[in-house]
């Protein structure tokens, strides 16, 4: 049987696909990437945003539109919120809850009669990286959340936090490992939470990690910035941790915060950024800001622009607020005027497109350990560019000859300008 996995959203839903196609491997069943070829597809929705419900709904449609044929189950935040509406949508099959999410492969199988096909299982311990190719994965370290920022209704589509055990963690990074995997992501709802049910915390897994695998590069998913634990500061001096975190703020103005019931104020996180920056020299600080939050006036809006330039971020992702029946923020009074949050939404690309560049421009000259990637394009006779990420998650292109290879390896190269989406970079010795 041939299966097509999709997936709109988080890094943890792209960890879920790759737990998805390794088990439907280990089944006996085959990973494509067409989706017209399927016989099965499986679709892990989101539903952050309004936007991203509607986007949801409108892949659903599109799949089986294109593969009316194909079995469709969906799964994910959007199916967990609006079961009935999923199930009812053309061509759905099976809808499984993010409760059911471990046992979504067996009861696709089941319930859908699929059968298993030994004879045309892969080879034991392949696993399919098939979104990304083989140079990265994504790991699922902890599902849901124990708090309750007004806007978010994720918490309620992920439920209480779970964790997995370290040695859990471990042996799959270590089979990622032996698999060609030379960087790993760890990922989930709430990051900083793990651990929570297993009297540990993530400085104690990351070690873990450090202690008994030897994968060359570990990245840390996004981290609410109020719970850094002792310890977590010096985790950087590892080279092998790599120097970039996504750390949401949501806003620069406090009272904003408040009514969206953050638990780090400005100035806490101005204290967490600047110890990062002077541990590790260009360490990378993205973040999330939300535009256009129920009652945001104009001098919060203001004060916010202030903080998020005087702290400086190497990528900002914007979301414009919108409205989500389940959370707290859905009542709050003085709703925002769309034209309103349009015309600020501008203001804020244009500051963090400024940003991106003068942190960009701070890393000319310099030589890092770039993480070369398959994907290559052509660049003039006999030449190609291909491109990797340095340590502190800077894309950057580099021309070699036709013929070479640099995938999946780790060589030094120097930054030497600014181009169109990525920086140019020269190999050094």
């Amino acid at each position: 049987m041939l299966v097509h996995l999709k997936t709109l959203g988080c890094r943890l839903n792209e960890a879920e696909l790759e737990t998805w196609a390794q088990a439907f491997q280990k089944s006996g069943h085959q990973i494509t990437r067409q989706a017209e070829a399927a016989n099965l597809v499986v679709i892990n929705s989101c539903a952050v945003t309004q936007d991203a419900a509607r986007k949801s709904r409108n892949l659903i449609r599109r799949i089986h539109r294109d593969n009316p044929q194909a079995k469709l189950v969906v799964s994910g935040c959007y199916a967990t919120l609006n079961p009935d509406e999923a199930a009812a949508l053309m061509g759905v099959d099976l809808v499984v809850s993010n409760q059911d999410k471990g046992q979504l492969v067996e009861k696709a199988l089941d319930e859908l009669d699929m059968g298993t096909m030994p004879a045309m299982s892969t080879e034991p311990g392949e696993i399919s990286l098939f979104t990304r190719g083989r140079q990265r994965a994504f790991v699922k370290v902890q599902d849901g959340c124990r708090y309750r920022c007004t806007f978010c209704i994720v918490t309620v589509a992920r439920g209480e936090e779970s964790s997995r055990t370290v040695q859990a963690v471990v042996d799959e990074i270590n089979a990622l490992y032996a698999q060609g995997i030379t960087e790993v992501i760890l990922t989930g709802v709430h990051l900083g939470g793990y651990g929570s049910d297993l009297g540990l915390n993530l400085v104690a897994l990351v070690q873990a990690i450090m202690a008994r695998t030897a994968i060359p590069r570990l990245r840390l998913g996004s981290l609410e910035p109020w719970e850094f634990t002792e310890g977590f500061f010096e985790l950087f001096q590892n080279p092998r941790i790599m120097p970039h975190l996504h750390l949401p703020l949501q806003s620069g103005s406090d009272s904003v915060l408040r009514r969206m019931a953050r638990r780090c104020k400005t100035e806490e996180f101005a204290g967490i950024v600047q110890q990062l920056r002077a541990k590790i020299p260009h360490f990378n600080i993205t973040t999330d800001i939300i535009v256009g939050f129920p009652g945001e006036t104009e001098q919060e809006w203001q004060e916010s622009l202030a903080f998020i330039k005087r702290v400086g971020f190497g990528h900002i992702h914007i979301f414009t607020y919108s409205k989500r029946e389940g959370t707290k923020a859905a009542s709050l009074p003085n709703q925002i005027a769309n034209e309103v949050k349009k015309q600020r939404s501008q203001q804020l690309h244009e500051l963090a497109n400024s940003m991106k560049q003068q942190f960009a421009k701070a890393n000319l000259g310099q030589v890092f350990p770039v993480l070369w990637e398959a994907y290559s394009e052509p660049y003039g006779e006999g030449k190609q560019r291909v491109f990797g990420y340095t340590p502190n998650y800077l894309r950057v292109g580099c021309v070699i000859n036709n013929g070479e290879s640099l995938e999946n390896q780790t060589r030094n190269a120097k930054i030497t300008a600014l181009a169109e989406h990525c920086l140019s970079a020269d190999l050094a010795p």
